[in-house]
């Protein structure tokens, strides 16, 4: 413990960012969590992700016999994202992404394994962990309670940051707002974990102009606060442009998810077409989704593939809220479903031979589990905005740098808040680098934090 007034560390932002308060807290040091939204346990995007964070190297993959490194993990990076990625950055999350999957196992309690039952686009190997149900609630949940276990971290929910009084290069204290009014608390390293600007319109139609237009399926609390502040320190921002999408949001807000692509499904637009190779990536299919025939679509699967997706909360979710639509043939899915019933058999007869090798598939798809079989399942899934992967631009130690490359000492900034490593658009997300960064770099920054905890103490 230090003789800083205030809390050693200040987190902004319950998602990603408790990783940080934990891991501080494991290290002696302090934290006051800062936290807008009273429902964040099940509003955050942390929260609403499907809890696959990818990790190289790690005793999971060797139990299964899976070989991975940190560098082949840079270089699927690499590779997704046509080398536009912060390799700097890439290769500090693939570093650390064992030590941290095993230390959320071991000292925070997470019951996690590795998703062998298909392979996510662009990962060469099987490299996503992730909870039982493979739901972020129910990881948050798990996170949260290793946080009300220690008497070393405060929530203060709810509570905003708003501001952070920077002298002589370094963090003093930051502003909070609360129901009860403004509180000036002392500190000497604060970390922005308050996600990207998924949330504002304005900023979204400025940056993102090709999923503008898309649903937002994210946390309300997605602003951009982290951005503005962090511009008002003088930090540098990049990869503005960056997203991540989704092409399998239903009308019941639920996530139909994209295992079941990779399981073999096939997704078409409203006039029964597939338009596009499905496996590139849940990401980049969304603005495909968006500019097909009606601006949405239908995923269409069998028995086979449902089964398999029943692990996932979200898919079991997407069931039990009715949207889903059953078939015992394609003249009956086209029925229920409203498409063109001598365009769906096309599509769908096209899409068999592909599967089976008998012809090549034209919108040249490669991957293909097994053939579609009847009875049929339909799913109606239109494209969607989940999270920005653009923001302040951090260093190895989630540190927050500004134009000329030198950090604010004291100012850290994690997950969405930060720049990411899926480059430029949505074309270079990879499962699991939303994640990553969120939990990584706030593991990151409050190593660094203890680190330098002989640094000289805030004032108030």
């Amino acid at each position: 413990m230090s003789d800083v007034e205030g809390p050693d560390l200040v987190v902004a932002g319950a998602g990603g960012g408790l990783v940080a308060a934990l891991r501080a807290a494991s290290l002696g040091l302090s934290v006051l969590v800062v936290e807008r939204n009273e429902h964040f346990a099940r509003g955050n995007n942390t929260a609403m992700s499907t809890a696959m964070v990818p990790g190289a190297g790690t005793r999971w993959q060797r139990e299964a016999g899976v070989e991975d490194s940190p560098e082949r993990f840079v270089a699927d990076i690499r590779a997704k994202t046509h080398g536009e990625a912060d390799e700097r950055l890439a290769g500090a999350l693939a570093g650390v992404s064992a030590r941290l999957l095993e230390w959320l196992a071991d000292d925070v309690g997470l019951s996690l394994s590795l998703v062998t039952d298909f392979g996510y686009p662009g990962h060469s190997a099987y490299r996503c962990h992730t909870v039982p149900g493979r739901a972020g609630q129910a990881m948050l949940a798990d996170i949260l309670r290793a946080v009300r276990s220690t008497d070393l971290i405060d929530l203060m929910v709810p509570a905003r940051l708003s501001d952070v009084d920077v002298s002589d290069g370094e963090v003093r204290r930051v502003l909070v707002e609360t129901p009860n009014g403004e509180e000036w608390i002392p500190t000497r390293a604060v970390l922005l974990a308050t996600n990207g600007f998924g949330a504002d319109r304005e900023l979204v139609a400025r940056h993102l102009p090709e999923i503008a237009g898309a649903t937002y399926h994210g946390s309300e609390g997605s602003t951009g606060d982290a951005l503005r502040l962090g511009e008002r320190l003088g930090a540098a921002t990049a990869y503005l442009d960056a997203y991540q999408g989704h092409a399998a949001l239903t009308p019941a807000a639920t996530l139909a998810g994209w295992a079941t692509v990779m399981h073999g499904a096939v997704v078409v637009d409203l006039s029964g077409r597939r338009f596009g190779d499905e496996t590139t990536g849940y990401s980049e299919y969304a603005a495909a989704l968006q500019s097909a025939e009606g601006g949405r679509g239908w995923i269409v699967l069998d028995e086979r593939i449902h089964e398999a997706c029943l692990s996932f909360t979200d898919y079991r979710d997407t069931v039990e809220s009715g949207v889903t639509r059953t078939a015992a043939d394609v003249a009956e899915l086209a029925a229920t479903t409203d498409l063109d019933a001598d365009v769906l058999a096309a599509t769908l007869e096209a899409a068999r031979a592909a599967a089976e090798g008998e012809a090549a598939d034209q919108h040249d798809r490669s991957r293909w589990e097994a053939p579609l079989r009847a009875p049929y399942r339909a799913v109606p899934v239109t494209p969607a905005l989940f999270h920005t992967q653009g923001g302040l631009v951090v260093d190895e130690h989630a540190r927050v740098l500004r134009q000329d490359g030198t950090p604010v000492t004291g100012l850290y900034a994690a997950g969405g808040a930060a720049a990411g490593i899926s480059g430029h658009g949505a074309a270079g997300y990879l499962a699991g680098n939303g994640l990553l960064p969120a939990l990584g770099l706030s593991f990151l920054a409050a190593e660094h934090v203890a680190a330098e905890g002989s640094a000289q103490p805030a004032t108030s």
